[in-house]
This record gives C-alpha cells, structure tokens and sequence, in this order.
C-alpha cells in the first residue's frame, strides 16, 4: 500500500461505487466515504469492502469536501478526491504512487478525466483533456471554494499528471438529467456570487482551471445570458468537433452545452430580478 487517503462523496451510489472502491481499496493506505443520507446499498457495499463510512447531510459540494479534510481521521500527508462514478487506472496509480512517495515536488496535481457517457468516451467538444486538482498533500491545502464545480486552493506549486481517471456512471441516463436539474441552483449561486466577485486577473491565471475561470467572468459574463446557451453548445460541438463523438456526443453536448446552459440562464434570470434593487 501507498501512503495515500481516498476520499470518495455518495449518495445512492450502489451502481457506481464498488468498481470506484475496486480501483483503490489494497492500493492506498486509507478508503473513506463520506455519505449524505443513502437509502439503497452505497453504505452497506463499502461496509462489505472495509471501507469506514462517515454522514453529513449535504448542502454544497465543497462544504462536503472541506468537511471531510477537516472532520475525517485522516493520518497521510497526500489525499486523493474521487467520486463514486469514478475509478483508477492502473496507469494512473503507477504514478501517483511516484509523486506520492518522492519527498518533494508539487503540493498538488490536476489529473485528467476520460469522460464516458452511454458507453462512449466523449473525446471531443473541448472535453477532453479538462484537468481537475484532485491531488494534493493536506498541509497545503488553503480552501475548497464554490457551490459547483468546487476549486481546491493549496499553497506552493502545482504540477500535472497526463494519466486520466475515468468518470462512468453507470446510472440510466434519466440520472444525468435529474442530477443536472439539481446542480442548476448551484451553478446559478455562484454566477450570482460572480456578478459581484470579479476578482480574478489575467496575470493571476496559472492554470487551465484559472483560465476558464478568467474567460467566464471577464468575457463570457457581458454575452446577453439568453445567448450563452446557444453560442457555448456552437462552438463545442461545431468549432471544438463535438460532433465526432457520434449519436453519445450529440445528445451529451446538446444536453450539457445548451439544454443545461439553458436551465441556468432561466433561474439566473429569475433569481437575479426577484433580488431586491439596491440604491446607491
């Protein structure tokens, strides 16, 4: 074993979790989950593994994450993020395992994700490769910030790991889509946190996550929000080649790049005019 923790997110996961939990328990020093309320079997199959299970009712991703580094017993210097539709490859583990056992280095890592979506990996659209900090040691972590899509923060440099995990879930797609209407009210707090939090500069962008982050603030907020949907599903589909990855694609980049956008934009539209007007 490697001196690693695994921290893994669930709710209802029983489809997903026990490959997640193949591809790591024997391999890293310590497994937790962190349930928030399953009723299926997610608790009992990792309690089949060995894997300690922990609760906190959820409120927000990054609450969940910053809980689990904080509340949970963890012992080892680095940590490794995973969900519970995702797994680690060998490739992968062979160099985590290096990073994790060499005495300097970076105090974090983006890994890359293969995306597979009705059994096909989304290759295009700008999808791949989207590199996500999901390793990095303990002490240095600063914050893991923002309802959706939550960044995790650490002090020092950073480097990059060009082995992906893989993101399967393997629930039916009508998941995807209630999972999605979930996140919208998420992804509507932050843009409505955005629009007075602008703070991040060019200069400042380091990283790939940095950058996307400077463009949906600086460029992609003053696009008429009505708009957004279309020109984001144009570009990745048509510019960025969604349309290579096949019937799978088409559906994914139409329902994650306009359907979803669209979503989005409707309740940011509703929830930014019911907010009461402030006069100078």
């Amino acid at each position: 074993m490697i001196p690693l923790t695994v921290l893994i997110l669930t709710k209802n996961e029983a489809l997903n979790l026990s490959h997640c939990l193949r591809s790591v328990v024997g391999w890293a020093s310590a497994v937790f989950v962190l349930d928030s309320g399953s009723t299926d079997q997610t608790v009992s199959l990792a309690g089949a593994a060995g894997v300690p299970v922990f609760h906190r009712d959820f409120d927000n991703y990054a609450a969940q994450r910053n809980y689990a580094l904080e509340a949970l017993p963890i012992t080892t210097e680095w940590i490794l993020f995973l969900d519970a539709d995702e797994y680690a490859t060998d490739a992968l583990k062979a160099v985590i395992e290096s990073v994790s056992r060499q005495g300097g280095g970076h105090n974090g890592y983006f890994i890359p994700f293969k995306f597979i979506f009705m059994n096909r990996w989304i290759r295009h659209g700008g999808y791949y490769p989207t590199y996500i900090l999901r390793l990095f040691r303990k002490s240095a972590v600063q914050r893991i910030d923002r309802d959706m899509d939550e960044q995790i923060s650490v002090r020092g440099t950073t480097g990059y790991i060009s082995e992906p995990f893989v993101h399967h879930d393997r629930k039916p797609v009508q998941f995807w889509y209630e999972k999605h209407a979930r996140y919208t009210r998420f992804q509507v707090a932050d843009l409505l946190k955005a629009d007075h939090e602008k703070t991040l500069r060019w200069a400042d962008a380091t990283s790939q996550r940095d950058k996307k982050r400077w463009v949906k603030e600086q460029v992609w907020s003053r696009i008429p929000v009505l708009l957004r949907p279309l020109l984001y599903f144009g570009y990745r589909y048509v510019i960025q080649l969604g349309f290579l990855d096949g019937k799978a694609g088409f559906i994914f980049h139409f329902s994650h790049a306009f359907l979803y956008q669209f979503m989005i934009a409707a309740v940011y539209i509703d929830e930014r005019d019911r907010l009461p007007i402030t006069r100078p």
